[in-house]
């Protein structure tokens, strides 16, 4: 089953997977007023996840972020490159892209990740179903129980931090900066193993 992913995804052309990528978000995004329409009182209690005026959300997001990518570039550096094999989706997403595209795809997936799975299904169903099932949203890392560990992990921290700060925008800047950060480092270190692991998914 990997290895036909592998092959599938090696065989997308960059515009293909770029297609992929803006499909998969849209669709959560759908997904995440569709349920929010149901879920959510009216408008407003929606809005007030979002805290504009918090210094939480530089102070926390962005220290949290930067961390994370510290200890995850470390872990690569020390583990076998087997354990961030995630099919070569990251490499392929990332590689031939400029900084701002980069930057487009983390703020796309950063946005729609945290409007659908800590502001609707977290605010609703709570921190385990919520970290279940953003683990399983990423399907390539299933292939790999590093990986899968990791997301799981990670989706814990994300959060545990949204639970502590009770603001979105802090958990999408965290999130912004590690796909950010890591897609930069697959475009600029060709070093690197090749299937970096990013937050972002297909």
């Amino acid at each position: 089953m990997k290895n036909k992913y592998t092959e599938l995804i090696q065989g997308l052309t960059d515009r293909e997977i770029t297609f992929h990528l803006v499909a998969t978000q849209v669709l959560l995004l759908v997904i995440a007023l569709v349920m929010g329409f149901f879920l959510f009182e009216d408008f407003s209690s929606f809005w007030d996840l979002f805290v504009w005026n918090d210094w939480k959300i530089w102070y926390v997001g962005g220290v949290a972020g930067l961390a994370i990518v510290f200890l995850d570039v470390l872990l690569m550096k020390i583990l076998p490159p087997s354990y961030y094999d995630d099919g070569g989706l990251n490499k392929r997403m990332f590689e031939n892209r400029t900084i701002g595209q980069i930057a487009g795809i983390a703020a796309m997936v950063a946005v729609s990740e945290e409007i659908l799975f800590r502001g609707v299904i977290q605010t609703h169903f709570g921190l385990v179903v919520t970290s279940i099932l953003f683990a399983l949203i990423h399907y390539r890392y299933l292939f790999n129980k590093f990986l899968f560990v990791n997301i799981i992990v990670l989706s814990f921290f994300i959060g545990y931090i949204y639970y502590m700060t009770e603001n979105l925008l802090v958990t999408i800047v965290l999130h912004f900066i590690v796909d950010f950060l890591l897609g930069l480092s697959v475009r600029f270190n060709k070093q690197l193993p090749q299937e970096q692991e990013g937050i972002n998914h297909e």
